[in-house]
């Protein structure tokens, strides 16, 4: 296999490493860079565990390869919460909805709707509660999923709910 050496921003730090070309992105955002947050699921892309954002669009990582990330920003679950430890608003309105029951499916959910609910996007409730149509939750969470996605869709982009 070919080795390629890729160098891309993760949670606003630069990370350069080696991957293999075949390597996906969530393999190695795990294995590489140490973000354990990026779940890994389906392996097919029908779960949505291991969504991330890639310059600001929601990702599924096991469907993109870590060399077509060269040069990308990334973010993942890690690096949505502030430096005080203060939650980002789509992490706050699922801790107040009850919506993180075993936490499998919790990282994906949280980063498709931090890339919907970012500033200046335009997400409405439909949008939100359609976007979670492709994550599977195991657990049931999704009465609280839904209740956070119309909490967040009810407040001004970027801001706490």
């Amino acid at each position: 296999m070919s080795e390629h050496r890729i160098s891309m921003t993760i949670n606003g730090l630069r990370h350069v490493s080696n991957a293999e070309a075949r390597v996906s992105l969530s393999d190695f955002l795990r294995g590489n860079a140490g973000c354990t947050g990026v779940h890994i699921g389906c392996e097919h892309g029908v779960c949505g565990a291991c969504t991330v954002i890639v310059d600001g669009l929601a990702v599924r990582g096991c469907l993109m390869l870590a060399v077509q990330a060269e040069g990308a920003e990334v973010t993942t679950v890690e690096g949505l919460a502030a430096g005080d430890g203060t939650l980002h608003p789509v992490q706050q309105a699922l801790y107040d909805e009850f919506a993180l029951q075993c936490g499998f499916c919790t990282p994906g959910v949280v980063m498709t709707l931090a890339a919907l609910t970012a500033p200046g996007s335009k997400a409405n409730e439909q949008q939100l509660l359609a976007a979670m149509s492709g994550h599977i939750c195991r657990c049931t969470g999704y009465q609280g999923i839904r209740r956070a996605a119309k909490k967040l869709a009810a407040a001004p982009a970027g801001e706490q709910p």
